[in-house]
């Protein structure tokens, strides 16, 4: 461990931070959302953090298929009253928890008010509250997922290289800086034939941003395209376990002191419980603008 990252958890202990809780979005699907978060959280528990990797993507659950795990308990579970939230967490690399979605029978924008306090009660019960919890959205702007950024305290839009990757991106930073008022983005691109490559995406990106709207954008890393990558995913586990010396890994290595470099977000004060309470206002906010 680095001594930068051993000053930030000192810091951190001492000053009783609770847990930041950060937000991995995407405007489409395909862009490798999921290997980011996933890798991202893996990357901060090698660096000697508690980390918690919250599977959200109600539709398409993926993060356990691609560490090849298999969840007994799941959020639709700990909601039915069927188990702790402590029962759905699942071991992965690096000593981090995953708690796993339920795919396609989970949403939180239906979830009633006894469900809602139900879940809050939940994340706020949890026998031991991590440093971070790194949440991969589903891909896409619908309002659930806009909810989940909007509670986080970082959001990070993931991006690469191709014309409908950017506009997406491009379209989801929009929707969410206007509808919801989330007015700063961190971006990761992702898949880049060259770090070269990566700044110039991002700077075509960042030009549209700051020519239409009032949101603010840093490009908090790139990660290349290599062989290492497929080649984990191929064999089920996250490139920073398993080639964590590989162009990719050590990308993604960098990315996590970075977000541990950065400053801590008004958001994020209130732990998990608040991350929770502020999901179920969103929530409840957005069923009142459509009633």
């Amino acid at each position: 461990m680095d001594k930068q990252i051993q000053s930030d958890m000192l810091s951190r202990i001492q000053a009783g931070k609770p847990t930041r809780v950060i937000s991995v979005c995407s405007g489409k699907g395909g862009v490798g959302k999921t290997n980011v978060s996933t890798n991202l959280a893996v990357a901060l528990g090698h660096a000697g953090y508690d980390v918690c990797l919250l599977d959200a993507d109600v539709s398409l659950a993926n993060v356990d298929v691609l560490l090849g795990l298999q969840p007994r308990f799941n959020l639709a579970h700990v909601v039915a009253g069927e188990a702790t939230l402590d029962d759905t967490l699942l071991a992965g690399p690096g000593g981090i928890r995953i708690i796993p979605a339920s795919s396609g029978n989970f949403d939180m924008s239906k979830l009633d008010a006894v469900g809602q306090a139900g879940l809050v009660n939940a994340f706020s019960n949890l026998s031991d509250h991590p440093d971070y919890l790194i949440v991969d959205t589903a891909a896409g702007l619908s309002p659930t997922v806009a909810r989940f950024v909007q509670a986080s305290a970082t959001p990070i839009v993931v991006v690469r290289d191709e014309p409908s990757s950017l506009t997406d991106a491009y379209a989801l930073i929009k929707v969410f800086s206007r509808n919801y008022g989330i007015d700063r983005f961190q971006v990761i691109t992702n898949q880049s034939i060259s770090s070269r490559a990566g700044a110039r995406l991002f700077g075509k990106l960042s030009k549209v941003t700051d020519s239409y709207l009032d949101v603010v954008l840093r490009h908090l890393g790139d990660i290349p395209d290599d062989r290492y990558l497929k080649k984990a995913v191929q064999q089920q586990r996250a490139v920073v376990d398993a080639f964590p010396r590989s162009p990719s890994g050590t990308s993604f290595i960098q990315i996590a002191r970075d977000v541990a470099a950065l400053p801590d977000n008004a958001r994020a004060s209130g732990g998990l419980q608040f991350f929770m309470e502020q999901l179920v206002m969103a929530d409840r906010a957005y069923k009142g603008m459509v009633a």
